[in-house]
Order: structure tokens, then sequence, then C-alpha cells
């Protein structure tokens, strides 16, 4: 196997660069980050193209690029039923979520639930976000730099320091213009990433049709899969049920989702960039699927994860790139960028995210005297502060592996509750505070139930099952690889082998349900509580809630034309009798001159 060269490191120091050198381009330009609201919300001017790509860029972290194709060799690809689940939570988001948080005009998503409910829930929120972030962003950067460091011997924390430190250069003087613009470009390195190994794979294998070939012969191919059963890890229903609540939770109401598309201009151009990322997560959908289907092709006879070759399986895509790709100088490097792409842009939206819930829920209204410019100082200042902490907590991701991911799982069950919270404040007009709150209370208690019960007892391989991998064609007597998996066991240590009962029913709960439970709860729970401390005598305003108005004014053209008949509307009261001189043709203000200060609307007065 060949190990780096030189061109591999020039490729991957070339991202780095042209990514800073964004960040510093969006510092600069149009007088730089004058307000919080510039750095933090782009300042509201953002079309639709850029932030549909930088959806779709912060969405694909290098966990997609390295594991989506282990998965599909490992489960075959019933995973791309995920196609359906992806249009599903782009239809929720963008008619449901999108509509009420535009109309507010809210930096934090969080400042929703203070609106709508009390201070204290909106404290929740953020605090719950602010967790799950760190932890996710710490795994995020180190468990792919210890994937390709294994296989590749690509330098470690050289790799984990510059890309942490990259990222938060360009966050903190560019602001989120600097996160989504760096984000359209990551999206390139992806595809091309994807599209190199590909393209290589298809030439060894002598045609794309021997590929898909050996996935149906090696029961690679198998998407309809309709058991019902909720404890199947993978099946159709579990992917497009569990599947939809669990991103819905993440692209509907997660800040770092949200923000961006609140920075649209229109809500118009709000919508459209849901709706072109949803093309976008299929073509890398498509992509990585690809890549899976090669990697089962090219390793059907000797499986490098079961002869060791590898110590885990998302180091199955660094390995196979050595193998086809290492005659072509650069061509790995450029598999590596784009692995770190995928980091980059997930921290990079993580962090930006981070800065303008810290300063919107926690500093401004405890600090109300704040001036524009001082919040755009302190703005900056936390997007260094959360730079440098998600740097440190990848480190104490390389100490606690196996305990940082069990807790990350963890706090994924957040996701569920807290979309149930969201669900509740905008779709039922009598959900009260009390309720909210033993609604979310409750849904996290049933959703930790479970899910720290399914990292004690994981469920058996007969729930989750992993195809057929095969060792017959190798030579190799052993591999020289150490491993990197930390089995969980290590960390929770079950005395002797007995599961209880709840084990093999309840624990085994597929982990895309995990969610889903959690949101039905706090929905249900929060109702009846609702109901009964006397939440229908409440009259709720009506600009929190998802009206009618919502939904119907998709079908007129974009919000500045409504806006205009408002105010048309507003104005007619006020005319006075038309006497034939005030011509509709002409818009009011062609038609005043600065000296006709005595008259309304070209009429004498």
């Amino acid at each position: 196997m060949g190990r780096f060269t030189v061109w591999d490191y020039v490729v991957f120091a070339a991202m780095l660069l042209i990514s800073a050198i964004i960040g510093i381009y969006y510092a600069f330009v149009g007088g730089g980050q004058k307000t919080s609201k510039d750095f933090l919300m782009a300042g509201r001017s953002m079309s639709a193209l850029p932030v549909a790509l930088s959806l779709t860029a912060s969405f694909m972290s290098a966990v997609t690029v390295l594991g989506t194709p282990a998965e599909i060799y490992r489960y075959g690809a019933v995973f791309c039923i995920f196609a359906i689940t992806y249009a599903l939570v782009v239809l929720c988001s963008a008619e449901i979520f999108l509509p009420v948080f535009y109309k507010l005009g809210i930096t934090s998503t969080y400042e929703y639930l203070e609106l709508r409910f009390n201070k204290y829930l909106r404290l929740c929120g953020t605090i719950l976000f602010i967790i799950q972030t760190t932890l996710y962003t710490g795994i995020v950067i180190y468990a792919p730099a210890l994937a390709l460091n294994q296989v590749t011997g690509f330098d470690l924390w050289g790799a984990v320091v510059a890309t942490g430190v990259v990222c938060t250069f360009y966050c903190t003087l560019g602001g989120l213009k600097a996160v989504v613009w760096t984000d359209v470009f990551q999206v390139g390195i992806m595809v091309a990433g994807f599209s190199s190994v590909i393209i290589r794979a298809v030439v060894v294998q002598e045609g794309i049709g021997r590929i898909v070939n050996d996935s149906y012969h090696g029961g690679r191919l198998n998407f309809w899969d309709f058991d019902p059963n909720p404890l199947q890890r993978h099946t159709f229903w579990t992917i497009v049920i569990g599947g939809t609540f669990t991103w819905t939770g993440i692209y509907g109401v997660n800040q770092s989702q949200v923000q961006r598309y609140i920075a649209c201009k229109s809500r118009f151009h709000a919508k459209l960039s849901l709706y072109i990322n949803l093309v976008g997560l299929w073509a890398i959908l498509a992509c990585a699927a690809l890549c899976g289907l090669a990697l089962y092709s090219i390793y059907k006879d000797c499986d490098p994860w079961m002869s060791n070759q590898v110590s885990a399986l998302d180091q199955l895509m660094p390995y196979l790139v050595l193998d086809i790709l290492h005659d072509f100088p650069g061509v790995p490097g450029l598999f590596v960028a784009s692995a770190y792409s995928g980091t980059l842009s997930t921290v990079s939206s993580s962090i930006n995210a981070l800065a303008a819930v810290t300063v919107e829920d926690l500093i401004k209204p405890y600090f109300k005297s704040l001036s524009e410019k001082k919040l755009s100082w302190i703005s900056m200042g936390m997007s260094l502060f959360y730079g440098g902490v998600c740097i440190a907590m990848a480190a104490v991701a390389s100490l606690l592996g196996a305990l940082l991911q069990a807790a990350l799982s963890i706090f994924g069950m957040v996701g569920g509750p807290l979309l149930g919270l969201f669900a509740l404040g905008i779709l039922c007009s009598f959900a009260n505070g009390i309720g909210a709150f033993v609604g979310l209370v409750s849904g996290f208690v049933i959703s930790l139930w479970v899910g720290i019960g399914s990292q004690i007892y994981p469920p058996l391989p007969e729930r989750t099952k992993p195809l057929y991998l095969s060792t017959a064609g190798c030579n190799i007597s052993s591999g020289n690889l150490t491993s990197t998996e930390i089995p969980l066991t290590t960390v929770f240590s079950t005395p002797g082998a007995e599961r209880p009962a709840l084990a093999d029913n309840w624990y085994s709960l597929s982990y895309l349900y995990f969610s889903t439970l959690g949101t039905l709860v706090t929905v249900v729970v929060g109702i009846i509580i609702s109901l009964l401390t006397g939440g229908l005598k409440q009259n709720t305003d009506r600009k929190f809630l998802l009206t009618k108005e919502d939904f119907l004014s998709n079908f007129s053209r974009s919000e500045t034309e409504q806006q205009e008949k408002v105010v048309v509307l507003n104005w007619k009261p006020f005319t006075m009798a038309d006497e034939g001189t005030d011509n509709p043709a002409f818009s009011h203000i062609e038609m005043d001159v600065a000296s006709d200060k005595n008259k309304v609307n070209g009429l004498h007065i």
C-alpha cells in the first residue's frame, strides 16, 4: 500500500488556504462586520443557492464521507431509503418551521421558546444545544482524523489543529457570510473527492455493470425491507418514519441549520434554499452509495476488515483510496481534503451557531446596554472561544473516545424532545408553558432511559443484520494496524453475560426511533397537561403559530409583492375622495414633487 506523498499534502494545504482566504475576503469586503446581525446573520442578505449548498455541506461531515460507504458495504444499500426521508424532512422544515421562524425575524431559534412560552424553557433549550454541539464537534473533528491517520499515515494532530485553527480563523473574521461561502467551496471539494474514487473504481472494475452485478449477488442491493418490527436497525419503516423525526430535529429546529436559511433575503429564497439543498443531499447520498458498492465489488473476496488490514470499518474508504489511486499523485490528497472539508463545514457552522446562541440567549437579555459595535466584537470573541473549545473537545475525544461517543448518542436523544417542544408551540394554540415543560421533561426521561439502556446492552446481531463478508481470497498472514475501536463494554462493564428481559425488546429499539419516541411523548404529555392547566383559556398571538396564510402564501409569487399589497391596502382609508387627478398608473412616489408639501397623493387639500 502507498503512503502519502508531498503532492497529497500540497492539495490538502491548498484546500485550507482557500478556505482561509474566503474568510479574510469577507472580513473586509463591504465594510466588514459592523453589527452583530451582519456577523451572525450575514445581514439577512443571502440568496438561495449558496445557502442551499452550505446546508448540504454542513449536514455532510467527514462521518458521511467515511461512514456511509462503509455502512453500505457492511449492511447493504437499504440506507438509500434515506432519499425518501430527506424529502419528507425538507418538506416539514420548509412548510412548518421555516414560515414561523422567518416571520418572527429571530436570530436564535430558542428566542421563539421565550416568545411562545417563557424564558426558562428558552434557557433549557439553549444549554442543551450548547452541550450537544460541543460534544458533537469534538467527535466530528477527531474520529475522521484518526481513521485517515491509521491508514494513510496522515499526521493526526497536525491535521486536527490545522483544521481547527483555520476554521476558527474564518469564522471569527468573516462571520456567517464566510461560513456559507467556504461551505460552497467545500461541497465542490467533497464531490470531487467522491467522484475521483467512483471513476477510478469503475475503471478498475471495467464498468459499472460489474459493480452492480457483484453487489446484487452479494446481497448488497437489499432496498426493500418492509419488516414492520421497530427493533430492526434499518428497514424501510425505521428509516422513513424514525429517520424523518431524527433529521427534522436537525433541519427544522437546530440552530446550526435554521440560522442559515433565516439569513436569506426573502422567505421565498429561504424555502428555495431548502428545496435546492434536497437535490444536494440526494447527490451526496448517491455518491456515497456508489462508493459503498464499489468497496464491496473490489473487496468481495478479501475483506480488509476481517483480514486485519484495517481495524475499524470507517478506515475502509481511505484504504480503498490508497489501494486504487496510489499511482496518481495528489488524488489521495484530494480525497483526504474532501473528508476534512466535511469536518470544516460542519464545525464552522457549529461555531457560528454557538456564538449566535450565546450572544442572543445568554448575553443580550442580561446586558441590555451593549452597543451594536460591542456586540459584534463579543460575537467575534465567542467564535474564537468556541473554536478553542472544539479543538479541546477533539483532544478529549482522543482520550475518552468511547465515552464521548456514548455521551453524544445520549445527547442525540435531546433532539427528539426539543423537536416536540417546538412542534407544540407552533402547531397547538392551547399549549402553555407548564404543559410544554412537563412534556419536555417526560420526553427526555423516556429517551434517556432507552438510550442509556441501549448503550449498556447493545442490540444483538440479528437486529442489526450485518451482511456476509468473505476472506477466502486473502493471502496475507496478519495485519499491522492497531485497533482504534474501543468496545463500549470496557466503559460500561456489565456483570456476566445475562441480559435482562428489557434488553431484547425495549432497549433494542432501532436507534432511529429514539427521536420519534421523544417527540411523540413530549407532544402527547404536553397536550394533556396544557388542557388540564387551562390551556384553552389563554389566547396565543397568531404570529407564533403556523397559520393558513403561511401555507397559502406559497402560491403567490414572492413576499415583496405581498408586502406591497399590504401597504396599498393600509393607505386606502386615509386618501381623500378621489377627484380624478390621481392616476393609479403612476406610483405616488413618482408623482410627488418636493415642493408639493400640501398635497396628499397628488390631491390638493
